[in-house]
């Protein structure tokens, strides 16, 4: 049963209104579902969409923010729970804590550098949770391409396309997190290339 997702997003306020509209959905379904948000912590862009969105629907928000953000007034201040941390890695490292699933919707850099990292460590088995790559509108077509060739050309192993799943659409969002491969021990050990 899911209980807690953390959700990677952008914190832009100039993108194109169908992310917006997508992330907004997200955040109601996740609230209604009583699936608890935890997320950058920010007040703009899908962060923020995202954060209304759950909070209009009942739902409970958990922002993981640095210092140096918080100084500037990035921080949402109507969610429930509010952490502030020292640094980057620190708030990378508290957003996954005790999470059930992992999910990386539309974003710039950021966002890729927080992907990655959970992918990297999945692959040395540091998390096992559910990572869904949400390819809105094929956001996500040229690096889930990257990652297919990594395997093909032997970067990677076949056996890790398992390290992550990936949603086109909202149905698909609850039933690919409930049916992620599982990734334990044994997939941990035989994971290497």
């Amino acid at each position: 049963m899911i209980k807690k997702v953390t959700i990677y997003c952008s914190s832009s306020n100039t993108l194109p209104q169908k992310y917006y509209d997508e992330t907004k959905k997200i955040g109601a379904l996740l609230a209604k579902e009583n699936i608890t948000i935890i997320y950058g912590g920010g007040s703009s862009g899908l962060m923020g969409t995202l954060a209304d969105s759950a909070l209009e629907n009942g739902g409970y928000v958990k922002g993981v923010i640095p210092s140096f953000m918080k100084a500037v007034e990035w921080d949402h201040k109507g969610v429930q729970e509010m952490i502030e941390t020292e640094d980057m890695a620190e708030r990378k490292k508290i957003l996954i804590e005790g999470t059930d699933a992992i999910i990386a919707l539309p974003g710039g850099v950021g966002t890729f550098e927080e992907l990655f990292e959970v992918l990297s460590a999945k692959r040395l088995g540091l998390v096992t949770q559910p990572i869904i790559i949400y390819n809105f509108d094929n956001f996500y077509d040229p690096i889930i391409k990257t990652l297919n060739r990594c395997i093909s050309e032997n970067f990677m192993g076949e056996q890790h396309r398992d390290i992550w799943s990936e949603v086109t659409q909202l149905d698909q969002l609850i039933p690919t997190i409930n049916n992620a491969p599982t990734w334990d021990s044994y997939s941990i050990k035989n994971a290497k290339t």
